[in-house]
């Protein structure tokens, strides 16, 4: 997703709105996990693929729960699975990029979220501190938060509400959201994350690999992990 983004802003809610946790308000942040993939780079879908013991999608659904993200949803396609703890959702349209599967989970998103907090299967070293960041600074008024990593704005990301159509509108290709969020910064709050993971991606054996090595995983030296073929690549 890696969005384009300024500096901090805050959102600014009408006179008689609820704020983020007063009873009348939809109070909860739900998780959304990205993981419809087919991995062509890697050569097999990476929601299946097993780091540090469990498959990228059941890390990454366990990184959202523990941030306080609750339901979580996960969005599969090129990799037919079922994640213990979280909502599938299945997107026929996976092939025509991430922006088919980001709409697909908005649109499922229960209407008790008051914010949804968006992250890639692809990045498993992104930690659950910084999803509880991104909540904490919705909390605190923020319309949209991304996870800064160096200043630079990556995953998470956060969404209010009232944004999520617009989000959901722009979403084409493998764009995700960053034509909404490029188109406006004034929205945007960059969190500050650097102590609180690494969105490194895996796109390659090779990247595999080498973040495998950096949780100690065995193995990791072949660049290569293991596919939990019960899952099926379809």
């Amino acid at each position: 997703m890696s969005p384009a983004a300024s500096g901090p802003a805050r959102r600014h809610r009408p006179a008689g709105d609820p704020a983020p946790g007063d009873p009348g308000g939809a109070t909860g942040c739900a998780g959304l996990l990205l993981a419809a993939g087919a991995g062509t780079r890697l050569g097999t879908p990476k929601a299946a693929v097993r780091f540090a013991g469990e498959r990228l999608a059941d890390r990454g659904a366990r990184l959202l729960r523990e941030g306080g993200c609750a339901p979580v949803l996960v969005v599969v396609g090129a990799a037919v699975l079922e994640v213990p703890g979280a909502l599938t959702v299945r997107n026929p349209d996976w092939a025509t990029g991430m922006g088919s599967s980001l709409r697909a989970g908005l649109a499922a998103l229960p209407p008790a979220a008051g914010a949804v907090v968006i992250a890639l299967a692809d990045q498993p070293l992104v930690g659950a501190e910084a999803v509880r960041r991104l909540v904490a600074a919705w909390h605190g008024g923020a319309a949209i938060a991304v996870a800064a990593y160096g200043g630079a704005p990556r995953n998470p990301v956060l969404v209010a509400r009232e944004h999520v159509a617009a989000v959901a509108r722009a979403a084409t290709g493998d764009a995700g959201a960053r034509p909404f969020l490029r188109a406006h910064p004034e929205l945007v709050t960059l969190v500050n994350c650097d102590d609180a993971g690494d969105p490194a991606d895996i796109d390659t054996p090779e990247d595999l690999g080498r973040l495998s090595a950096r949780v100690g995983e065995p193995g990791a030296h072949q660049g290569r992990g293991e596919v939990d073929r019960r899952a099926g690549d379809r």
